[in-house]
């Protein structure tokens, strides 16, 4: 296995908007894109409500994939997770993962930022709608919308009430960061201060689109997250070859 990646979904999502991912990256990659509990109705685990927790639950649920060659990606809430999971890994004295890629999440939060989770039902609907990333389908049916509510809800609770720890990550993580060109959710301004939150940047990538940038066509995505995986998978092995 050349590299194991991790990848983790946004405010109400699941592994379905990334279920394609695992066959687009080469065949020496072990692509997994892990549910935090509470997706849906098909799962009766109830959801989290802070990121200490959902990190918690990844700990234990991840294991022993969690050493090794292995590589961190979230998006928008996952970005919050995988940061915060990276800098558990590192406090408990654990292998960190050799890349950490984090998309439309928010390295800063203005006091004014919008906190979504906090409006009336009929305005979270629109503004889950404006954001793009729920099926129409469960945005249009009664029945559905308030079985996923919950879950959108305390998700973006999550996203919006949490602040990234000043200290940057050490150099032995190597950090990229995506966004998109359009996204009124996380624009520009707050994915610039990742830059200031690690010691070893890799780079800010902006595409086209809005917070959800990808989700019509990942394949630009998944080749930079290839690119710079690679480069730091790259640095990690001359900074400690393999003994041969």
């Amino acid at each position: 296995m050349e590299l194991r990646l991790f990848v983790f979904h946004h405010a109400g999502g699941s592994h379905l908007m990334y279920r394609d991912w695992p066959e687009r990256f080469p065949a020496g990659w072990d692509v997994r894109t892990p549910d935090a509990p509470g997706r849906g109705p098909w799962d009766d685990r109830p959801p989290l409500a802070d990121v200490g927790a959902v990190v918690d639950h990844f700990l234990h649920e991840l294991g022993d994939g969690l050493t090794g060659r292995f590589a961190l990606f979230g998006h928008s809430m996952g970005a919050a997770i995988a940061y915060e999971l990276t800098r558990r890994l590192l406090a408990d004295g654990r292998t960190p993962p050799l890349w950490l890629g984090l998309s439309a999440g928010s390295a800063t939060r203005p006091g004014d930022a919008p906190q979504r989770h906090l409006l009336p039902d009929a305005e979270l609907r629109r503004a889950v709608e404006a954001m793009g990333g729920t099926p129409s389908a469960v945005l249009a049916d009664p029945g559905l919308w308030s079985l996923l509510a919950p879950t959108i809800r305390g998700d973006l609770r999550i996203g919006e009430t949490w602040r990234p720890a000043p200290e940057p990550l050490p150099a032995t993580v190597p950090v990229s960061v995506f966004g998109g060109a359009r996204d009124e959710a996380v624009p520009l301004d707050q994915l610039v201060g990742w830059s200031d939150l690690c010691e070893q940047f890799l780079g800010l990538h902006l595409f086209d689109g809005g917070h959800f940038y990808f989700r019509d066509n990942p394949t630009a995505l998944i080749a930079q997250i290839r690119k710079d995986a690679s480069r730091a998978l790259t640095l990690a092995e001359v900074a400690s070859p393999v003994p041969r």
